[in-house]
């Protein structure tokens, strides 16, 4: 979808894309965007892409590295924006690459470290669900994918794809191909990654070492795109809450265990063609879509007329004067701040520290956004941002007020989530004085929780005041609208403020509860998932 059709996604809805996000999902676009960082911030931090040329544009680059090259060199051609292995071949000889179409050639991996004769690659998963702040995480498992048959090194076997290519798509034509079906056992010419990493720890091999570098290599590539669709989401997009990617990275470690990057998916595969795609796939999706945190949009909302196509593509700035903004001086108060830390010429970390000292309603919103999320993580990993994310943000083009509230945040707290969450000093400053203006916030409204083995279940704790309670078997027998429970707050826990909240004493306008879930029983949230993915781009809900 065009940048400009992100117009027509309406505020409750939720789009599994972002504006832009093709600079990196484009073969051609990723080499660009990698290869611009390199020059910026020096190629010792981004040498994890095999040099590429884009042709017809860079044929003269091209011919002037091949001819500085041994005369044994491989070259592996791409069509930009393929999947699946299509079009793509290995080459040896300048007569055999192919000619009138836009290509990318890239130096091929020629030593990658071999399992049992072959060469794989490995399907990292990974979420970004909001660029500012920036929010990644990966999912703990993956697939590895072996090519079906043993590598060899030989000029004439560059035509065989079952050797040099290790797309399932291309490997499952092959009568050689072995499936495998479970994803503890290392069989076959697909692997769930944890048996991997299980394999390459008997061998002696450091695999959380490889992990850290996948983790570094993905953060990179995500801030290489970064301005692009922060860019283009404050020009097209409502709010931030209407877009979230599911990205496929595709890695190869080669013959030293140095994981290079060879592609970025922004639509990966989620068939499942075996019991072992069910397991890590139906997982993952599973957990994604509970971070994801789906919120039911208000009955007035749902019940708004029908939106018409020229309301769809009109500018967003009426929408955006319908929303309530803070008192004047709040405003004022946050722009001051954020100009603060953002015009400093050399900032160092006692400077960004004090960050924290005094939080606005704005950075209230965003932590507590940022906290709940997490606690919604499942078996995704959020490496960004964490007490470590302040080393990448020099890699930003422009620095983000919000990038360093929360990378603050997380160097502060991380060894101890609790004492972040209940700090009270931490909800003072300007909150004393916010009062109604933090209606804005939108955590009132409930997101779904999907669980698959879980019976159906309700929250009767209390605290700070009297909340409703449900047994959770009435949850069973009710549909969607009915299925409200209790509230979540900071870190799942149900927070009312009724009376004086310990956790929040300053959120006089907290009457309600802060957020409240949506719990599915197993068979329900099988169906509600389904039908989430069968919408495919844009996931609403209508009574």
């Amino acid at each position: 979808m065009k940048s400009p059709g992100f117009r027509a996604i309406r505020e409750h809805q939720k789009l599994n894309h972002f504006p832009g996000s093709f600079q990196i999902g484009r073969k051609d676009r990723l080499w660009r965007n990698l290869l611009k960082m390199q020059t910026r911030c020096g190629k010792k931090e981004f040498n994890f892409f095999p040099q590429s040329f884009i042709l017809p544009q860079d044929i003269k680059l091209l011919r002037k590295a091949w001819e500085e090259g041994a005369s044994q060199q491989k070259w592996i051609v791409k069509p930009p924006a393929s999947a699946r292995g299509i079009g793509i071949q290995v080459i040896h000889k300048w007569s055999q690459l192919p000619k009138k179409r836009p290509l990318l050639v890239q130096r091929y991996l020629h030593k990658p470290y071999l399992i049992g004769g072959r060469k794989f690659d490995l399907r990292i998963y990974v979420y970004v669900t909001c660029y500012d702040p920036l929010r990644v995480y990966l999912f703990k498992d993956g697939l590895v994918r072996f090519a079906s048959c043993k590598y060899s090194s030989s000029m004439k076997s560059l035509s065989n794809k079952f050797v040099h290519l290790t797309n399932y798509s291309v490997n499952k034509k092959n009568t050689e191909y072995k499936s495998n079906s479970d994803e503890t056992a290392c069989q076959g010419h697909k692997w769930a990654l944890k048996a991997l990493w299980s394999y390459l720890t008997q061998k002696g091999v450091n695999s959380e070492a490889i992990w850290e570098k996948i983790k570094d290599i993905v953060i990179k590539t995500i801030i290489a795109s970064e301005p692009y669709v922060n860019s283009l989401v404050k020009m097209y997009v409502r709010r931030p809450y209407c877009c979230h990617e599911l990205f496929g990275f595709d890695i190869m470690l080669d013959e030293n265990l140095k994981p290079w990057i060879l592609e970025v998916n922004i639509s990966p595969s989620l068939h499942s063609n075996s019991p072992l795609d069910v397991s890590i796939k139906g997982q993952m999706i599973r957990d994604l879509l509970n971070l994801a945190g789906f919120v039911l949009p208000s009955t007035d909302s749902v019940a708004s007329r029908p939106q018409t196509r020229s309301d769809s593509t009109c500018s967003l700035g009426s929408t955006l004067k319908e929303k309530p903004r803070p008192a004047s001086e709040h405003f004022t108060a946050e722009k001051m701040k954020k100009a603060y830390y953002l015009t400093q010429k050399v900032p160092d970390q006692d400077f960004y520290s004090s960050v924290l000292d005094i939080l606005t309603p704005d950075d209230v919103r965003v932590l507590v956004e940022t906290e709940d999320e997490y606690s919604r993580r499942g078996q995704f990993e959020r490496v960004f941002p964490t007490h470590i994310s302040m080393r990448y943000l020099r890699f930003f083009e422009q620095p983000r007020y919000f990038n360093i509230l929360v990378s603050q945040w997380e160097l502060k707290y991380y060894s101890n989530k609790h004492k972040g969450k209940c700090h009270p000093r931490a909800w003072r400053g300007y909150l004393s004085q916010a009062g109604s203006s933090l209606w804005s916030w939108e955590t009132s409204e409930p997101h779904v929780e999907l669980s698959v083995r879980l019976p159906a279940r309700g929250v009767s704790r209390q605290v700070g005041g009297d909340a409703p309670s449900c047994c959770g078997r009435c949850c069973a027998r009710r549909r969607l609208p009915e299925l409200l429970s209790a509230g979540s707050g900071l870190g799942g826990q149900p927070v009312w403020s009724k009376s004086a909240n310990p956790a929040l004493p300053q959120f006089p306008c907290l009457a309600q509860p802060a957020a409240r879930c949506v719990w599915l029983p197993g068979s329900e949230a099988g169906t509600a998932a389904a039908h989430v993915l069968a919408l495919g781009a844009v996931c609403s809900y209508k009574g």
